[in-house]
Order: C-alpha cells, then sequence, then structure tokens
C-alpha cells in the first residue's frame, strides 16, 4: 500500500508504504486501509498543526463511485466493501472520495504530469495487465456502468490467447509487461527471464528478443490505433513497467502507429511523468475537489469525487489509493496500496 500527504498543488509532502496484508484476508486489507489512513491523518495533523479536512483512496477492481463502494477485486478478494463510508467514519466524518486505481492515476497524469495541459488525452499503463483513462475537458471519463477505458480487453488477435475476461485474443495477453516475460521466457528457455531482460537483450541486438518485442509492439499499436480512432485524443501517455524501456519501446511504437493511421490525427505519444506516485497524487487531488481547493477549482479530472455516505462497489484493477487532509492552508494526501491519501 502507498499513502501520502498532498499539498492543493499536487505537492506530495509525506510517503510511507506497507504491505497490503492480503495474504490475511480481505478483512485485514480493509483494516489495513482504514488504519493507515487513521495514521496519516494524525501525522498530518501533528506536523502541519490541523488534521485533514478531505481524504482520497483509490483501489482497483469494480467500484461503486456514486455510493462510495468497492464491489469487487480480483487480487483483493474483497466484494461490497462500503469503503468510503469506512473511512469517513475513521476519519472523523471528512469527506471521502473513491476511486479506480487506474483512472485516478490518470487524473493525476491528465492534470499535472504528462497530459497537463491537454484538452483531451488517453493514459495507458502496461503492466500486469493493461487498463486505460480517458481525459475529457478537465476529467476522466468513468462511463455508464464504470467500465470506460479498457483497451487491454480490445480484441487485437481474434481467435488468440484465451483471455481470463472470456475472450481470446486481447491486447493485454500480448502487449501488457507480464504477457511479454511470458513470451520472452519461452523463447529464451529462461523461465525466471521477465519483460526487463527482454528490453535488454532487444538493446543487445538479440534477433529473438527483437521478435518478441515487435509482437508485442505491434500488438499495442493495433489497439491504439483502434483507441485514439474512437477517442480522438491530443496526447496519449504510456506508463507502467514496461514503459520504463524508454525509447526501446516509444521509437518502435511511435513508428508502428504512424505506418497504421489514416484519416486519424496522429496524437503525441508520450512516457508518463509520474511513475508509481501517480496514484497517491490523483488522490490527493479527487480530495481537493471535494473541497473545490485543487489545482483546477472544482474541476474534475478521473473518476468524479463522491462526498462522505453509506456502502456502494468498483471494479478490479491496481492498488487502492490515497486520502488527503489540509492543515493551515495546506492539504496532506495518504496513499497506500489499497492507496490512501488523507
Amino acid at each position: 500500500m502507498k499513502a501520502a500527504l498532498a499539498g492543493p498543488g499536487g505537492e506530495l509532502l509525506h510517503q510511507a508504504r506497507r504491505a497490503t496484508g492480503r495474504d490475511r484476508g480481505p478483512e485485514a486489507v480493509v483494516a489495513g486501509i482504514l488504519d493507515f489512513a487513521a495514521e496519516l491523518r494524525a501525522l498530518g495533523a501533528d506536523r502541519f498543526g490541523e488534521p485533514a479536512v478531505a481524504a482520497g483512496v483509490a483501489v482497483p477492481g469494480i467500484i461503486d463511485q456514486e455510493h462510495g463502494t468497492a464491489v469487487y477485486a480480483a487480487n483483493l478478494g474483497w466484494r461490497d466493501v462500503p469503503l468510503r463510508a469506512l473511512l469517513g467514519d475513521r476519519l472523523g466524518g471528512i469527506p471521502v472520495a473513491l476511486g479506480h486505481d487506474v483512472r485516478t492515476g490518470g487524473l493525476a497524469e491528465g492534470r499535472i504530469g504528462a497530459g497537463r495541459g491537454a484538452d483531451r488525452f488517453l493514459f495507458v499503463p502496461l503492466g500486469t495487465g493493461i487498463a486505460g483513462a480517458i481525459g475529457v475537458e478537465g476529467r476522466v471519463e468513468s462511463g455508464a456502468h464504470g467500465f470506460a477505458g479498457e483497451i487491454g480487453h480490445v480484441v487485437v488477435r481474434p481467435g488468440g490467447i484465451p483471455c481470463p475476461c472470456g475472450q481470446r485474443g486481447c491486447l493485454e495477453r500480448f502487449a501488457s509487461a507480464s504477457a511479454v516475460s511470458q513470451a520472452w521466457a519461452e523463447a529464451c528457455g529462461d523461465p525466471a527471464a521477465d519483460a526487463a531482460d527482454c528490453a535488454e537483450a532487444v538493446e543487445s541486438g538479440d534477433a529473438r528478443a527483437l521478435a518478441v518485442w515487435q509482437d508485442a509492439v505491434d500488438a499495442l499499436a493495433d489497439g491504439l490505433v483502434t483507441a485514439l480512432t474512437l477517442l480522438d485524443p491530443r496526447v496519449l501517455i504510456i506508463g507502467g513497467g514496461l514503459a520504463e524501456a524508454g525509447e526501446t519501446l516509444f521509437s518502435p511504437l511511435r513508428d508502428a502507429v504512424r505506418r497504421r493511421v489514416t484519416f486519424q490525427k496522429l496524437p503525441e505519444i508520450v512516457p508518463a511523468a509520474l511513475g508509481d506516485t501517480a496514484g497517491c497524487l490523483g488522490a490527493g487531488l479527487m480530495a481537493w475537489d471535494l473541497l473545490g481547493t485543487g489545482p483546477h477549482g472544482s474541476e474534475t479530472v478521473g473518476p468524479e469525487p463522491v462526498g462522505p455516505a453509506p456502502t456502494a462497489p468498483d471494479r478490479a484493477g491496481t492498488d487502492p489509493a490515497g486520502a488527503t487532509t489540509g492543515a493551515a492552508g495546506t492539504t496532506t494526501t495518504t496513499a497506500t496500496s489499497p492507496e490512501v491519501t488523507t
């Protein structure tokens, strides 16, 4: 879990991490989030002289933003957790914003990161899977049912590798960091080899690595061109572990996308700027939005923030995010792996 105290301009004033504790079950994970948030709020009060006045939390999986419920997260094992209400109670009744982890990270990248100043952007982190955050005019679109941006389940290779979602040939089965790791491990005969090893081999000119890498780049380009045809983003932000390969990824990817576009306007393709702090920063921004005092005033980027309320659910993704607290004109943000910002 990642947690942070954040200022009104998105600056991180304090950061902390701890284990999620998911091996002890979903109840332990929820208890850990609540404890972490309370500790961060106390730290903020001690350090800045006033407790937090709002909090933001971002979690993986399916969420019900309107009711503040973490509906389901496969990797955490929870269902229908009224996380917003629980955090509000634990933090003294302050308003709490609940968001989806990828969209919350996209909120931060769009507002204060690589997409800053862009009216429309698409944020795509390439990790264990592939997801997306659609930025439109200062907010991130969640969709009618909370599933907007699931680019990892766009079919790019019909009839291809089965995906746990029930389809075959989904983008994330070919272009995620885990997919590249698996393909390279099979190609080089080393079960421990991963995507970072493949990138190193590409840089050294290994023909097997080049073939694995190009297959992933081509699949990713196919998925991205579908997305940009539908969404027409001004900026395409690529993040996650695979993006750490730098130009080893971006140079062939830009070429592959350029070859595929016809009438579409080619967006700027850039690496994410905030790294693994994006979730904490986004959680803090959501909390500031509840107060109408964030970097963009009352503008919303990312999952629309909601005030304290009882139960509700979300959808699976990555780690939960943070809670933001304000003291003497400074807001403190806390985030954990379910990330919690206070």
